[in-house]
């Protein structure tokens, strides 16, 4: 799936005929009218071995792509023999990225597993298919019409919120609620933002329970503010609506407010000394519950900074606060030449300059209480220095980085 989110992948382009491969030709038709599914995407992805990796974590990875012509039928050529799966996407119509936990995802522990569940969970849309050298395999896929929810983003003056980006989250078979979409290629799991009028889609779902959120425009989706459907900030008091499979459900709308939000923002520090440290992540949870309201990266300064945070009682969060001191051993460079350089007059490289000694200096994790009721800047985190644990008969590292 990661292949068909950038444009110019080489899959797509068409392949010549290989005596020494297999070809796939086939047929792809919409479910609900019956009729040829015209310019649908085709996508062979092979049956998962032993140790496999896959470019970009994606769960489905696309051996093959392509796409089909005004009759529906494709052709894919020079094809590797194997074992493969088969199935089409098209907008409007189920979609494999969208039907899976990327909860779960994130669980298993190999790229192997992860194609194996993705498997299990579109098995009904999955046609087995064997590629044989100099033999061509004839499929016939069928895509099902998907359900969609439709609605608008205002602010609370009554003006269109235009751009915003949008979280969705489903209800399991369990009752716990999931995430929709994953974030292969970017860092947005759906790529849906509203228009000039504040109107949206979010197509290609499967049947069931959801809740919407629209997000503020900012870099990582970790990052952002979300309000969502009854125009409350935190998805466990959100509203929800369900949707049958092939039903558009809309006036699923949302209003932002425009006051009542506020930034925070500071900077990481060593303990020992006050230096930044670029390097680490910082958290913001409700402090009832714990559960994530944003995330962000530490800036190369050590900054943080979080934009539209609404009023109330938070844990701030920094873990994996690092940094890297260079010529740690008071290593200095020899020779005087530039590295590789030859010399005038001589026939000899001058001596390259020894690489500078680095030493990664490890800070521990901190958790402190945040009353958010208004602005709130220039926080100072500062975290102390962790010693590494050795070995009995090594000498006892350094203590932490000077000032």
């Amino acid at each position: 799936m990661g292949c068909l989110l950038i444009a110019g992948c080489n899959k797509f382009q068409r392949k010549k005929p290989d005596a020494t491969k297999g070809v796939v030709t086939g047929v792809v038709y919409c479910a609900d009218t019956g009729k040829p599914a015209r310019f649908a995407t085709v996508v062979l992805t092979a049956a998962p071995k032993e140790g496999e990796k896959s470019e970009q974590g994606d769960p489905l990875p696309a051996a093959e792509i392509t796409v089909t012509d005004l009759e529906g039928r494709f052709r894919m050529e020079a094809v590797q023999p194997g074992r493969y799966y088969a199935f089409a996407t098209q907008d409007g119509y189920l979609d494999p990225a969208l039907a899976l936990d990327p909860e779960k995802l994130k669980g298993l522990a190999s790229d192997r597993e992860r194609h194996l569940y993705s498997i299990k969970t579109w098995k009904d849309n999955l046609v087995d298919v064997t590629v044989s050298v100099r033999r061509v395999a004839e499929i016939s896929l069928e895509i099902q019409r998907a359900a969609a929810v439709t609605g608008t983003v205002s602010f609370d003056d009554g003006s269109p919120a235009i751009g915003m980006r949008f979280e969705l989250f489903r209800k399991t078979d369990k009752g716990e609620w999931t995430g929709v979409g994953l974030a292969l290629m970017d860092t947005w799991a759906l790529q849906a933002t509203s228009n000039s009028h504040g109107g949206y889609t979010l197509p290609n779902l499967m049947a069931g329970e959801y809740t919407v959120c629209t997000l503020m425009p900012t870099d990582t989706e970790q990052a952002a503010s979300r309000v969502c459907l009854g125009n409350v900030f935190r998805r466990k008091d959100a509203k929800t609506v369900k949707v049958v499979t092939g039903e558009t459900v809309g006036g699923v709308d949302i209003v932002i407010p425009l006051t009542g939000l506020h930034a925070v923002s500071g900077l990481v520090t060593a303990l020992v000394d006050g230096h930044a440290l670029g390097h680490g992540t910082v958290r913001l949870l409700y402090a009832d519950d714990r559960e994530p309201a944003r995330e962000t990266d530490l800036g190369d300064d050590g900054s943080f900074g979080f934009d539209y945070v609404p009023e109330g009682k938070y844990i701030l969060q920094v873990t994996g606060a690092q940094d890297v001191e260079e010529n740690a051993a008071g290593a200095e460079p020899t020779g005087t030449a530039v590295a590789g350089t030859v010399a005038a007059g001589t026939e000899e490289a001058a001596p390259e300059q020894a690489a500078p000694k680095q030493a990664t200096h490890i800070y521990a994790d901190k958790e402190m209480p945040v009353n958010v009721l208004n602005d709130m800047e220039n926080l100072t985190v500062p975290l102390p220095y962790v010693v590494p644990a050795v070995p009995a008969t090594m000498p006892a590292q350094a203590g932490p980085p000077a000032g």
